[in-house]
């Protein structure tokens, strides 16, 4: 059956138990475009910050592009000093409206989803700060694997910031509201 956002739905069988009135009927009855597509449109101008003012080679997705999309020393620096923790923001924000878009629907939800990425980031902030205790926990088994291989150069060159933690906070907190602001409507369970 399709659901009116166009994804294909699988039905589950719930037990027909009390306290199980409440278990989705559908696995996609609950996306919310509108949060996920929000999302994306934010990462991928986020994405103009690493192409247009930080150096090709200090950006991993940049300097392992087979072909030259570096902006830098192209165009003018776009952000100006915003640019060093608008990164961090952009991130916060982007995936909890991403996650939340594709599995929430409740206000306490949307408020553990904000919660852990909340916490995903202040740890990933914190292991620039104590990079030998985070490189002790990173698997062997990252290298070689796109993206999880620059782990250990996160924690290696990255740089601990107050102003970031500052962005995580403000992204966490204007993301909850966004997705408070953007819940109402469009959450309908297909039945």
């Amino acid at each position: 059956m399709l659901s009116k956002t166009g994804f294909q739905c699988e039905t589950l069988i719930a037990p027909k138990t009390r306290h199980m009135k409440y278990v989705l009927k559908t696995f996609c009855g609950i996306i919310n475009t509108r949060q996920i597509l929000i999302g994306i449109a934010i990462l991928l101008l986020g994405s103009l910050v690493y192409l247009v003012d930080r150096p090709p080679d200090q950006t991993y997705f940049v300097h392992s592009s087979p072909v030259n999309i570096s902006l830098y020393n192209v165009i003018p620096n776009l952000f100006g000093l915003i640019g060093n923790s608008l990164p961090t923001f952009i991130h916060i924000f982007s995936f909890i409206l991403i996650t939340a878009g594709l599995i929430c629907y409740q206000k306490r939800g949307c408020l553990i989803i904000c919660i852990s990425w909340f916490l995903v980031d202040c740890a990933f902030e914190f292991g620039q700060k104590y990079d030998s205790l985070a490189l002790k926990i990173i698997p062997d088994w990252f290298a070689g694997i796109p993206f999880l291989e620059n782990t250990e150069n996160y924690f290696l060159y990255g740089t601990f910031d107050f102003i970031d933690l500052a962005a995580i906070t403000m992204g966490t907190v204007m993301a909850y509201f966004v997705l408070l602001s953007t819940n109402k409507s469009e959450r309908k369970i297909v039945p």
